[in-house]
């Protein structure tokens, strides 16, 4: 049985305000290809559809047409899609159930009945293989938010957002091994931030309460085969494991991302054990440019665009460009003289990143971009100029419990 794993699609995403539906679009072609080439059972989609909890209807059209198009040319192929942080739990469970008749799997948030109890019929999903038969079960496990999560009964030494993740994974596992039948697979999917994961400079929101709160790889017993991750940007093993992974985002999603070498991972099954990994590298349809290479002066700025030699072509198909300029003090008119130096040429400025020789002995964040510098950045700052020294482990940790309640409030 053939299974590819992808995630962090983002769709209606935008990069410094240029829309990419042609990207997404080719990027969901091309998926669309290899699935039928490599004729794939199974589709595994591990959170973040959507760039925002409320997408442009044209991301709606792409993801429905390209649903559309596997139902016609692959019509027993498996389907299996969770939400992550960016998307809107409500608004993902909204078409479950007649996707569901198309054997079509959307799992936007989880679910409890009367009494409390995880509703389970949504979360664990069989994937049946060519002749019919269920060949392995897939615990579709969507983004977990704190308000997801049961801890009335943990200690006090009990971190309670990874006990409380650890009790539900727990329970959906304790679930699939029951339903599971000798010689069928268990593979676990998660959109979460993973101990020993690399985050990428500016594109990952934090996830529960922020690295601190980065979850263990026990979480995923020893008996299920695979676990298909979400939310990390870069490919990856977690904890040096090779079945567990996260398989990065097919697009840069930030001009930091523009070295990631994107990819999907295409399973294979032999009864219940993984018998091969593959990554199958994602076509860059649009380069990422810096120019120059590292931060230099405005004249020397200026006269490398001024030398900066470009292809012709459509305005979607242009590169992004990013533009590090060194500085003495802020300068006036300094977009407008980028601008200049780029006229006539097939490029789209993305961004200028400007930096500022740093007096010894001053920290300041003064001139630096509000989306250059990280929340825990000011604060850092805030409280080493108010009170000298850096803050208190209880103060960073508070401080990160305000920030995930926020980013928890926005996404719902």
């Amino acid at each position: 049985m053939k299974i590819l794993h992808t995630s962090d699609w983002h769709l209606g995403h935008q990069l410094h305000g240029y829309q990419r539906d042609d990207e997404h679009q080719q990027f969901l072609d091309w998926l669309a290809d290899t699935l039928e080439r490599e004729q794939v059972d199974a589709l595994l989609v591990a959170g973040d559809i959507f760039d925002s909890a409320n997408p442009p209807a044209s991301a709606w059209r792409m993801l429905y047409r390209f649903l559309a198009r596997l139902a016609k040319s692959l019509p027993d192929l498996n389907v299996v899609m969770t939400g992550g942080n960016h998307d809107s739990p409500s608004k993902l469970d909204a078409p479950h159930e007649l996707l569901k008749a198309f054997d079509l799997h959307l799992v936007g948030g989880i679910s409890r009945d009367e009494q409390g109890q995880l509703e389970m019929d949504r979360l664990l999903v069989p994937l049946t293989n060519r002749s019919g038969a269920t060949a392995a079960w897939v615990l579709a496990v969507p983004f977990l938010r704190s308000s997801d999560l049961r801890t009335e009964d943990l200690g006090e030494d009990d971190d309670r957002l990874i006990k409380g993740v650890e009790i539900l994974y727990q329970q959906v596992t304790d679930a699939a091994r029951a339903l599971r039948q000798p010689g069928q697979a268990l593979i676990g999917m998660g959109h979460v931030y993973m101990a020993s994961g690399q985050l990428s400079e500016m594109s990952e929101r934090r996830v529960l309460g922020g690295n601190q709160h980065a979850l263990p790889a026990s979480i995923f017993p020893d008996d299920l085969c695979y676990a298909a991750l979400g939310h990390l940007h870069l490919a990856q093993r977690v904890a040096k494991k090779e079945h567990i992974r996260y398989c990065g985002s097919p697009l840069p999603l930030s001009m930091s991302e523009r070295h990631y070498k994107h990819q999907v991972v295409l399973l294979e099954l032999d009864g219940e054990s993984l018998s091969g990994i593959t990554p199958i590298p994602v076509p860059r349809v649009v380069d990422m440019l810096r120019v120059p290479a590292e931060p230099q002066p405005l004249d020397v700025v200026l006269k490398e665009l001024n030398a900066l030699v470009t292809a012709d072509g459509p305005r979607e198909t242009q590169p992004y460009l990013e533009v590090p300029v060194l500085l003495e003090k802020p300068q006036a008119m300094l977009r407008e003289k980028v601008l200049q130096a780029l006229e006539g040429k097939a490029v789209r400025l993305a961004k200028i990143t400007t930096h500022y020789r740093q007096q010894q002995d001053a920290p300041s964040l003064a001139h630096q971009r509000l989306s250059e510098v990280s929340p825990q950045q000011v604060f850092a700052l805030s409280w080493q100029q108010k009170y000298d020294g850096q803050p208190p482990h209880a103060m960073c940790e508070a401080f990160e419990q305000l920030l995930t309640r926020i980013d928890d409030e926005a996404d719902q």
